[in-house]
């Protein structure tokens, strides 16, 4: 005997839900179902990994040149893309052949450099100021220690100076391996020398470097003595550094100083044989 409709209820419930699977799966067009859907997998998914950026050579340099790529975008990914620049004399020499710009070229020889620019700090926290050496100011307003290079000093001829009454002086001739320095500076820039005990800025010597092929030389007088006979030959720069405390002076290279490489040499310097040490940097053109 049928059941009565109410009694019917809980009966076709329970034979619903143990239908449901078959009866909700899709059909494909061919007739057959589908599968039931895969499960979600909870927990965090490892994101694909991100590309490297290919570092830029010579050779992509190049390569954008003959593309007819303009002067503008190739300055543009040199300073703004990761590379790595081969820049040796007879290196230059073939870039140049090849076509490369004066400006390109420039751009590819500095961006190995320690480069200061307003919107981005010194590479690392300036110590305090209590040692012997020369520092730049950054533009955090911290002192930042010059790495010194080394220096070969030989003695020239003998000159008479006129500023000195007759006090006999000694050319110094210098000599830089290298034909620019990794320090890039901005015009204008603050200096600070801090002395050992018993010496004063003034026996330090500013020096304008003339460049070679694969280094940097000068010519100057021995004391730092600028204003002397055939002075204007020689590489020094005039400055006039003021004491701000025990040890120590600054002195401020002004917006209207040429761009070029520089040095500031300390007295005491060796001779051609046990050599010494200059503070070196470029100012940007």
């Amino acid at each position: 005997m049928w059941m009565t409709a109410p009694r019917r209820l809980p009966a076709l419930l329970a034979l619903f839900l143990l239908c449901a699977p078959t009866l909700c799966r899709a059909q494909n067009i061919d007739g057959t179902h589908t599968t039931e859907a895969p499960q979600m997998i909870d927990g965090p998914q490892t994101p694909p990994p991100t590309p490297k950026r290919a570092s830029m050579n010579n050779d992509s340099v190049l390569r954008m040149s003959r593309a007819g790529l303009g002067e503008d975008l190739i300055l543009q990914t040199i300073a703004t893309q990761p590379g790595q620049y081969t820049t040796d004399p007879d290196t230059l020499i073939e870039l140049k052949q090849s076509g490369l710009s004066d400006a390109i070229i420039t751009a590819m020889v500095n961006h190995g450099r320690i480069r200061i620019t307003p919107d981005r700090p010194a590479p690392a926290e300036a110590p305090e100021v209590n040692e012997i050496g020369v520092y730049y100011k950054d533009n955090q307003g911290r002192w930042v220690a010059i790495e010194p290079e080394i220096v070969h000093i030989k003695t020239g001829g003998w000159l008479k100076s006129t500023a000195t009454d007759g006090i006999i002086k000694q050319d110094h001739n210098g000599h830089v391996n290298g034909k620019e320095s990794k320090l890039l500076l901005p015009r204008p820039i603050e200096f600070l020398i801090y002395t050992a005990d018993g010496v004063v800025a003034s026996e330090y010597e500013y020096l304008r470097f003339r460049l070679n092929s694969n280094s940097r030389e000068f010519r100057a007088l021995t004391g730092g003595v600028f204003h002397s006979t055939g002075g204007a030959q020689r590489d020094e720069m005039p400055f006039a550094p003021v004491k701000t405390g025990p040890h120590t002076y600054t002195f401020t290279v002004g917006r209207d100083t040429p761009g070029g490489e520089y040095g500031i040499l300390p007295p005491g310097t060796g001779n051609i044989t046990n050599g010494g040490k200059i503070y070196t940097f470029a100012i940007s053109e």
